[in-house]
């Protein structure tokens, strides 16, 4: 068990090197443009780009009216060794409605049913308070990033103290509902430590990524490798996306057509299974802007009208990761929308050399009929107050991955 360093006040807590114990010590900065970028950068040395300042200030800048962020440095003396990034988000109390309806049906709680008509009667109110390690805008282990040298053992440690102090500090300005630690494909260590600082682990939907085997140069080459039966689907599914013009936008083009492409991503939006943060309109300009030669969108029409679009990135580590798609519902059966897009994305990965496509989650049984497989992911939350206790459990239960079968498109070996 832990002895935490304990919070102090708003005036002092982004002050330089605050001691945790005689061997690290931790700088907290309330925005990008604060953060040291020499110690940043030497930390994440240009490895990743949803850890690079330039992305999470991006974010920053298109979020800043319902997203906070923090920023931590590590020390070990007067050397940096590790980062750490938060996020606070609060949610209202209309979006916790449906969550808990089965659940006071099933459970006979008084308590429970009058949360139920509190949230009825104040639907705008702000409700919950997640202080979450790692990016809500993206799927993975975006949440800390440490020097070679610092064993997971260690950082896992030093990232649940960093936490344990930022989140009661946050609290100042507002209550703290429950902090959550997102997206990390091996449980964290060690086990005991988490579990008695009161925090609980649970799957989500995993994230759906391919591997792109040695050899192939074309989206042809790798469709060969499938059985007759899924060989013959994606060649259905191609054939009807021969209607669909694709086109490559380029900065100005996405400025110019930033209205219908918000439009389609809104039509996803709409549809998900939980709306956690919805992106501003200017989002994808801005990305683009940023990240010229990483962030691509590639726009779909349909006899002279845009009906979809995909955006990736083309990472440092040999990977594509898909981002944000949108496309019109109604078009998506006839058309082949949705898996289009799919093999738009592998055909972009293995054009540019990539090994992987991180294909993102949702949808998981149709992204395994294109060749991906399930990478789980586990979640840590830990409830602050009685409230919260009684929101975790239907949020996390909604959260947690349904049933689906996956497929395997692949010749049996």
């Amino acid at each position: 068990m832990f002895t935490f360093c304990k919070p102090i006040s708003t005036k002092k807590r982004f002050s330089p090197l605050r001691k945790l114990n005689n061997d690290f010590a931790f700088t907290l900065f309330e925005n990008a443009k604060m953060v040291i970028a020499a110690d940043w950068d030497q930390i994440t040395k240009g490895e990743t780009i949803f850890l690079e300042r330039e992305y999470l200030r991006l974010t920053e800048k298109c979020t800043n009216s319902f997203l906070k962020s923090r920023y931590v440095v590590v020390y070990s003396g007067k050397k940096p060794v590790g980062i750490i990034y938060f996020q606070v988000v609060d949610f209202r109390a209309e979006i916790f409605g449906d969550l808990l309806t089965k659940q006071v049906d099933t459970i006979k709680s008084t308590r429970l049913k009058l949360f139920e008509n509190y949230i009825g009667s104040n639907k705008d109110e702000v409700l919950m308070r997640l202080f979450t390690c790692g990016n809500n805008l993206v799927s993975g282990e975006y949440g800390f990033l440490f020097a070679k040298n610092i064993k997971p053992e260690l950082a896992h440690q030093l990232v649940l103290e960093i936490t344990e102090v930022i989140g009661k500090e946050e609290k100042l300005s507002g209550a703290i509902s429950a902090v959550l630690l997102k997206d990390f494909t091996h449980k964290l260590n060690p086990e005991k430590l988490f579990k008695e600082e009161g925090y609980t682990d649970f799957f989500v939907e995993p994230n759906l990524v391919v591997d792109i085997p040695i050899g192939i140069k074309t989206l042809n080459d790798y469709i060969l490798l499938f059985s007759k039966k899924y060989r013959n689907r994606a060649k259905s599914i191609l054939k009807t996306g021969v209607s669909l013009e694709q086109k490559h936008f380029l900065l100005d083009e996405i400025k110019l057509h930033e209205t219908e492409i918000y439009k389609l991503y809104e039509e996803v939006y709409e549809k998900a299974k939980f709306k956690l943060l919805k992106l501003p309109e200017n989002y994808f300009s801005e990305v683009k802007k940023y990240f010229p030669n990483q962030f691509f969108i590639t726009g779909f029409y349909l006899n002279g009208k845009l009906t979809a679009f995909t955006s990736y990135f083309l990472m440092h580590d040999e990977c594509l990761e898909a981002h944000y798609i949108g496309f019109e519902y109604d078009l998506n059966h006839e058309y082949d929308l949705y898996q289009n897009i799919l093999y738009c994305n592998i055909n972009a990965a293995i054009e540019n050399g990539r090994t992987k496509v991180n294909l993102g989650r949702t949808a998981a049984e149709i992204k395994t009929t294109v060749g991906a497989k399930a990478v789980d992911l586990i979640c840590y939350t830990k409830p602050q107050n009685t409230i919260s206790k009684l929101i975790l459990k239907p949020f996390i239960g909604f959260l947690q991955p349904g049933e689906w079968t996956p497929r395997n498109p692949f010749k049996e070996e």
